[in-house]
């Protein structure tokens, strides 16, 4: 196959047929993507381009590699500086959007460091436990979320394999390779239940630059008792709302968290907002049931959003040049669960729901809430849904999410 490619190479300009072959590389790699953005599941297209796209990036030239890297890091996270601007940072979008495209331009980049398909082939399996600036929302293996191939670790590395023996064994049966994909394919996929509980999940769209502002915290409180009122006219047992849709520190709010208790009697709630304990800041998520409340914090913050991923010396700089000191969230040690009327839900607060670490231990249903808007609009929380999705089927678990901004629903 190389030697194919190596000829139609040499028939063109080097330059132009490695920058277009990039390009074509990062579009597959991509399409799954889009065309869940744009409600488009077909599970065959979605095998055929991940397949191919994983192909191309075992066979085609270094050159190639590192234009792939570079427009995937595009088209995966051109959104990623659009939050800057609500911290007081203007004009940061392109430079933060190059950054991460370089990012992923040398994640992929190691691939370019040899010729050898199978060497790619491992170094390719080995970037599933990679996470640049630890940052986990690029995993491989999510290509093929939505489709025929199955998504635990040894099905990648079965596709991989398939793809790079291709190269390996002579004609007549140098494709019988390909044959090993069955093995890849997701015959028994774990068992996702359904809570046995009537959940109303609450969709808000407040947008990001008023939903901090106090002259709009009347309306906002006003929207948030409506949905609660509505599910319980309507009979559910728990409505969620998004994560911070009570946009202050709730513990120093005494008059909501009396008049949400008193709520809570009909329906249990579960909702977003902050915390603040001896001048350390939490994003936290409270759930109120029987006049009482529980509070669930963080446990895994967002890198350069809650947190910088730097070392000390260069972390307190970076948050107070660029963040306004607005990154300094402290964390819960472990997960939290909730047992709301005897069911037991692990909590997630928007990117902890896109980790592993949430899934881990018995967890059969997880309530997540997300706020979207700070990215909107992009592909953001389409890209946080199939990693919900990627998670939650990896491990036989349904989560129940509640975003502003586009993402609410049952992922499954």
């Amino acid at each position: 196959m190389i030697e194919k490619i190596q000829n139609i190479r040499n028939s063109y300009n080097h330059l132009l047929f490695d920058l277009t072959l990039g390009v074509i590389t990062a579009l597959l790699f991509s399409a799954f993507l889009y065309l869940e953005h744009f409600g488009i599941t077909i599970k065959l297209l979605n095998t055929i381009f991940g397949l191919f796209a994983l192909a191309l990036l075992l066979y085609i030239p270094k050159r190639a590699v590192l234009t792939a890297g570079f427009f995937i890091g595009l088209l995966w996270f051109y959104w990623i500086g659009y939050s800057f601007k609500y911290n007081g940072i203007n004009n940061m979008e392109t430079l933060i959007t190059v950054a991460f495209m370089f990012i992923y331009m040398l994640f992929f980049g190691v691939l370019a460091l040899t010729n050898s398909v199978a060497i790619r082939a491992v170094l390719l399996f080995g970037l599933t436990f990679f996470e640049p600036v630890d940052f986990n929302w690029l995993q491989p293996e999510i290509l093929f979320v939505d489709s025929y191939i199955g998504v635990l670790k040894y099905q990648f590395a079965t596709v991989l394999l398939s793809l790079s023996l291709v190269n390996y064994i002579k004609n007549p049966y140098r494709y019988a390779s390909l044959l090993l994909l069955i093995l890849a394919f997701n015959f028994n996929p774990p068992i996702q239940k359904d809570a046995p509980l009537k959940i109303k999940l609450v969709a808000t769209d407040i947008t990001q630059d008023v939903k901090w502002k106090r002259d709009t915290l009347n309306e906002t409180l006003q929207i948030i008792y409506q949905e609660i009122e509505s599910a319980t006219e309507n009979g559910y047992d728990i409505v969620v709302l998004p994560e911070s849709v009570f946009p202050f520190f709730m513990n120093e709010s005494p008059l909501v968290i009396e008049h949400l208790k008193t709520l809570s009697y009909d329906i249990a709630i579960v909702a977003g907002s902050l915390l603040r304990e001896e001048n350390l800041h939490y994003n936290v998520t409270y759930k109120f049931e029987n006049g009482d409340f529980d509070v669930a914090k963080k446990m895994i913050l967002v890198p350069f959003g809650e947190y910088i991923p730097l070392p000390k010396f260069a972390e307190k700089f970076v948050n107070d040049i660029f963040f306004a000191g607005a990154s300094d969230f402290k964390t819960a040690t472990k997960p939290t669960d909730f047992i709301i009327k005897g069911i037991k839900f692990r909590n997630a607060i928007c990117y902890e729901a896109t980790r592993k670490e949430i899934y881990e231990g018995d967890v059969d249903f997880v309530i997540a809430t997300s706020n979207n808007a700070w990215f909107y609009p992009s592909i953001e929380p389409t890209l946080q849904k199939l990693l919900i999705r990627f998670y939650a089927r990896k491990n036989g678990t349904t989560v129940y999410h509640s975003a502003n901004w586009s993402g609410t629903g049952i992922i499954k």
